[in-house]
Parts: structure tokens; sequence; C-alpha cells
């Protein structure tokens, strides 16, 4: 491994923190979605995110969780904090953390009509979304940034660094800027670009 490419942003600066990388760069970001039912049982449609999970939780709504310590888990886990909606307590039945990727949380959440947070991208690009659909989004606490990390060579000898650095300087170079905004899958862009050639 030469790099960290990864959209956690307190694990990020937490691994920098304890010496494991190097410098951290914004690259590109995009936004998490609640997806659902498009009869949205729990009547969560427009709401915020907020009080549309309090709502699933309320209802006890069928929701299916990453549970897999992904970026989009842990981004779920502070959303349901901010929310008010302690999991420890609440959750029952209703949450089923599938210890899976985005993919199988979807077919998961299509199988079983329930609830699901999903970035954006992942939402664009699945096939299988049956009777799914969007039903929050534009909360700004969806945002969802994307950064990358050189591995700390000085800590692990056998990181690829010139590499990794090279790969590093590409995306956050106008060619690499320019070659993720152009990337569509039917025609709807899935990352917008935000390197600005400096550390953050």
């Amino acid at each position: 491994m030469a790099l960290v490419f990864v959209h956690a942003r307190a694990q990020e600066e937490k691994f920098l923190a304890e010496g494991f990388g190097v410098k951290r760069f914004d690259v590109m970001y995009n936004d998490f979605v609640l997806i659902g039912p498009k009869s949205d049982p729990a009547g969560v449609k427009g709401k915020d995110i907020e009080t549309a999970l309090r709502t699933i939780e309320m209802k006890a709504a069928p929701f299916v969780s990453r549970g897999d310590r992904s970026g989009t888990h842990t981004a779920e886990l502070a959303l349901w904090k901010q929310a008010g909606v302690d999991l420890a307590t609440s959750k029952g039945a209703w949450y089923r953390e599938i210890g899976q990727g985005m993919g199988a949380a979807l077919n998961m959440a299509s199988a079983m009509g329930a609830y699901v947070l999903s970035d954006r991208g992942t939402w664009i690009s699945f096939g299988n979304k049956g009777d799914l659909a969007i039903v929050v989004e534009g909360d700004k606490r969806l945002f969802n940034q994307y950064g990358v990390m050189l591995v700390n060579p000085q800590r692990f000898p056998h990181v690829k660094k010139e590499l990794g650095q090279a790969f590093i300087d590409w995306l956050i170079s106008g060619d690499g800027q320019a070659a993720i905004a152009g990337y569509r899958i039917n025609g709807q862009q899935l990352f917008f670009p935000d390197a600005e050639n400096g550390p953050s």
C-alpha cells in the first residue's frame, strides 16, 4: 500500500495525528442520500436527515446499515448521533447491520423495503433500484468529502512512496480534477473536484 483514499474525515485526521500518514489533500466530494421505498412507509420524504432518522427509529421502520466501519457507515453512525438516537439502546429488529459493502446494503434494502444511507455516486451507478428511491437529499449534513494521504514511508519502509505521490499529484492536478469532473454515468456527474493543490 502506498496511499489511503477515503471519505471519513475524523478517522483521516486521527490517521495523520498518529503518524500513519504524511499529508492529507482534499480531492473531490459528493453527498449522501437517504434511500427508501417509493411508498415511503415512515413518511420521511423531504424532511431533514435528523428528523427522518428520528422518525425511522420511532416507527421502527426497517433500516439497513452497512455495519462495516467504512466511510459511509461512519457517516451513518454520526448522523444517528446528531439526530439524538442512541443505537446502543434503541436498535432492535428494525435495524439490520450486515457487515458488507454498499451494493449488498442496497440490494438488501430493496428486498426488505427498507431505508439505507448511500453515497450518491453508488446510488447513481446501482443497477437494481427496484422499488427504491431517494427520500432525503440536499441537507448540508449529508456532505461527503473525499481525501487522499500518502502512507508514512518513515514508519512503513515498504511503501512505494514515489508511485503513491505521483498518483496524488495527478489526482489534485488540473488533469486529474478534470477527469473526476468528467466521470458520469447516464449523464449524471458522480463526484465534484475540489482540490486546491495543498494539504488540508
